[in-house]
C-alpha cells in the first residue's frame, strides 16, 4: 500500500526512483479506508535524508500509512531551511490534542551533553509524556532511546572509550516475539554513537525487557509496557551510504575517527559498503506496524488515553 506524505516533500522524488508508491493529500482523500497515522519527531540534523529513510521503511507494508512530521518549538535547526520546516512540519501546539497510531522519535546530535544540558530537554520530556497518552506505540531511536529510558526509568547512558561505529551482528533470544517474525538467527544493525546502555541497569525494571543484544554493540532493542514503547539504540533506518557520509564528514572536520567496522567490502574505504541490514530493517518496521500499531490501536483513537497498559504479545 502507499504511504501518504505532505505534497512536494523533497523525499518524493527519491522514493519514486526506488519505485516506492507515495500518495498526496488529494488522492488519499479518495481512499475509503482509515490509514494508520504515524507522527515523526525528527531531531536529526540532515532532516531531508532522515525523512526519506523513514518513509522508505514505512511504505514497505500492506497497510496505508499517513505520515506527519513534528518539530520542536524551543529549538531551531541549523542545517534545515526554515521554509522546509514551515511547509512540512507541525509545532507541538498543532498536534497536542491529536491521537496517533504510531510515533517515531529520532536520534539527535547532542549525545555528549548531559540530558539536562540539552536546551530543549523540557520540551522533549513533555513530548515523551504526551506520547504515553496519545500514541499507541512509539519507537525511540538512538539518542531518543537513551533520553526516554532516562526520563521514564532513570537509566543513565555510559560513555564509550571510542565511537561505536559500523554494522554489527545481533541476536534475539526470544525468536517467537512478534517484533522478530521472519528474522534470521543473526541480523545486522548499523550503530553510530559515543555512549551506550548497560544491561545491568535495565535488570529489575518493571515492564522493561531487553529483546536484542550484540556482543560488540551491546543492548540494541528494548521494550516497555508490552510494546507501547520500543527503544532502538542503533539505526536500522540508515541508507546504504549514510555511515560513509558520516565517516567522510568526521574526517573533514579533523576528528579522530576509525572507519566504520564491518561496512566496506574488504574493510577498505575505497570499496562500496556491503549492505546487510535493510531486509531486517524492513521486517522490524513491518512487524512494529502490524503487531503493535495496527492490531493494538483502538477503533476510536481517543481511547488510547484510557489504556493503562496493553498486554504483551507472545
Amino acid at each position: 500500500m502507499p504511504v501518504k506524505i505532505p505534497d512536494n516533500l523533497p523525499a518524493i522524488a527519491q522514493l519514486k526512483k526506488e519505485n516506492i508508491f507515495v500518495m498526496n493529500d488529494l488522492r488519499a482523500n479518495t481512499q475509503d479506508i482509515r490509514p494508520m497515522r504515524v507522527i515523526i519527531l525528527n531531531l536529526m540534523p540532515l532532516k531531508i535524508s532522515t525523512e526519506t529513510d523513514f518513509i522508505r521503511l514505512l511504505s514497505n507494508n500492506p497497510l496505508q500509512v499517513e505520515v506527519e512530521f513534528l518539530r520542536l518549538d524551543t529549538h531551531t535547526p541549523k542545517n534545515t531551511p526554515l521554509e522546509h520546516l514551515e511547509l512540512f512540519y507541525k509545532g507541538f501546539k498543532e498536534v497536542a490534542e491529536n491521537y496517533y497510531d504510531g510515533m517515531i522519535i529520532t536520534g539527535a546530535p547532542v549525545e555528549m551533553l548531559e540530558f539536562e544540558e540539552v536546551t530543549y530537554w523540557d520540551e522533549i520530556k513533555m513530548i515523551f509524556d504526551w506520547a504515553k497518552k496519545h500514541v499507541t506505540s512509539t519507537l525511540y531511536i538512538c539518542w531518543a532511546s537513551q533520553a526516554a529510558l532516562y526520563h521514564f526509568y532513570g537509566v543513565r547512558k555510559v560513555p564509550l572509550d571510542k565511537k561505536l561505529f559500523g554494522v554489527f551482528k545481533h541476536t534475539a533470544p526470544d525468536k517467537q516475539h512478534p517484533l522478530f517474525r521472519g528474522f534470521d538467527d543473526e541480523f545486522y544493525i548499523p550503530h553510530s554513537r559515543h555512549t551506550t546502555l548497560m544491561d545491568v541497569d535495565l535488570v529489575g525494571l518493571d515492564e522493561v525487557t531487553v529483546l536484542s543484544e550484540s556482543k560488540d554493540a551491546g543492548v540494541a532493542i528494548i521494550a516497555s509496557r508490552g510494546g507501547r514503547e520500543f527503544y532502538l539504540t542503533g539505526h536500522s533506518e540508515y541508507a546504504p551510504k549514510t555511515l560513509h557520509e558520516e565517516y567522510i564528514r568526521d574526517l573533514e572536520k579533523g576528528a579522530s575517527i576509525d572507519m566504520p567496522q564491518h561496512y566496506y567490502a574488504g574493510d577498505d574505504p575505497k570499496n562500496p559498503p556491503v549492505v546487510r541490514w535493510t531486509s531486517h530493517a524492513n521486517l522490524l518496521f513491518n512487524n512494529w506496524l502490524n503487531y503493535y500499531v495496527y492490531q493494538e490501536t483502538p477503533f476510536d483513537l481517543t481511547e488510547i488515553a484510557h489504556l493503562e497498559q496493553i498486554k504483551p504479545h507472545g
